[in-house]
């Protein structure tokens, strides 16, 4: 299929991580213009998405440079892996995470928003997390849930404009992932079927918006309606 990302810009605020750089793969191989944003090295543009002023320079660098932006894919949070397992339930955790994962999003999404309505077309992807659906671990359900709402509520804002909003929520992510799926959790998946998704929900032949999508076998056990 060919997902028509000739001459179409895609930011990945991310995009030198884990996920991230598999998805800059995955664009880069359907012939879309990407650039990886991070704080740190080896990124295409610099960002730090927890900094409005830092957002805005990055966009005005892009829209200087390629003239465009089509897509934006945001996959920047602090990896599970950081959270204290000793203060899950802890509020001062619980709204850093909030504000580390689903506020980053926020941020982004609003500063791209006005020139992807403007043009009336824009791609607008989020990387949560099945841990949403799930108790056991506050920090982690609640950070994931806020950027789901958040898309969604978007995705609404948005409806008609040509702009769509959407979130992949993996489970466990695994070089390898396993085929053996646990009751009453999540299957695994490989950071490159997640960005094989991603690429889809960012291309232009993509009419979906206002979705939440599971990559790996969705919890195991439970309906959601």
């Amino acid at each position: 299929m060919d997902l028509q990302f000739s001459d179409r810009t895609v930011l990945v605020v991310g995009g030198t991580g884990f996920i991230g750089s598999a998805i800059v793969d995955a664009l880069r191989a359907e012939g879309a213009n990407v650039l990886a944003a991070s704080r740190g090295d080896g990124a295409d543009v610099v960002l730090d998405a927890s900094d409005d002023a830092s957002i805005a320079s990055a966009l005005e660098r892009v829209r200087t440079e390629h003239g465009r932006l089509d897509a934006v894919v945001v996959t920047a949070a602090p990896a599970a892996q950081t959270l204290d397992a000793s203060r899950l339930s802890d509020p001062a955790q619980v709204a850093e995470a909030v504000e580390g994962k689903a506020m980053s999003f926020l941020r982004v999404a609003n500063a791209v928003i006005p020139d992807m309505r403007e043009a009336g077309f824009g791609r607008i992807v989020a990387i949560s997390g099945q841990n949403a659906l799930l108790t056991g671990n506050i920090t982690g359900a609640v950070r994931n849930a806020a950027l789901i709402i958040a898309a969604k509520s978007l995705a609404d804002e948005l409806a008609g404009s040509g702009v769509a909003v959407n979130v992949v929520n993996p489970g466990p992510v695994s070089e390898q992932p396993s085929s053996e799926v646990a009751a009453g959790k999540p299957g695994e998946s490989s950071p490159q079927q997640i960005a094989a998704l991603v690429a889809f929900l960012a291309s232009p032949v993509a009419a979906v918006s206002g979705e939440s999508i599971a990559i790996g076998h969705k919890v195991r056990g439970s309906v959601f309606l």
